[in-house]
């Protein structure tokens, strides 16, 4: 991370102001590993992060903290229908490439895919939020293993 933890701690002061919430250490703490990971990580990946930092910190405060981020939108689901739930602290308009084998997610820049958009009928009463596009694909690492599987 580029900026020093003062700077961090009055930019999440300010951010959780904005959003209504009470800037305590714990929700720091935890929003500081969501936005320094490196990928998409998984709640429990979050709180092994953060235990190092709270050891007294228990699974059920980092889910907690990570819904009322969400609830916020302080924070993004990635995907919501690959299993397990995963986070993006990344809230400017991006979209992803799943590996369909790990399920390693990467960031994709919007400039970088071509506009998506529904252009039919939506059902009654829905109303549409958001829109991402997810691109299936197999990362290089698992490419190399199954090549190797198979000579």
């Amino acid at each position: 991370m580029t900026q020093s933890s003062g700077d961090f701690t009055a930019m999440f002061r300010d951010l959780s102001q904005r959003h209504g919430l009470a800037c305590t250490h714990q929700r720091q703490v935890i929003y500081q590993a969501l936005v320094t990971a490196k990928d998409h990580p998984t709640p429990e990946a979050i709180y092994e992060s953060v235990r190092a930092r709270i050891p007294s910190i228990s699974l059920g405060t980092v889910y907690k903290n990570i819904k009322t981020f969400l609830e916020a939108g302080m924070l993004n689901e990635v995907s919501l229908h690959h299993g397990s739930l995963r986070l993006d602290a990344r809230l400017e308009p991006h979209h992803h490439l799943v590996c369909r084998v790990c399920r390693n997610i990467v960031d994709l820049d919007e400039p970088d895919v071509a506009p998506a958009s529904y252009t039919g009928r939506l059902p009654r009463g829905f109303r549409l939020e958001r829109q991402n596009v997810e691109f299936i694909g197999i990362c290089a690492s698992c490419a190399k293993q199954q090549s190797s599987l198979t000579t």
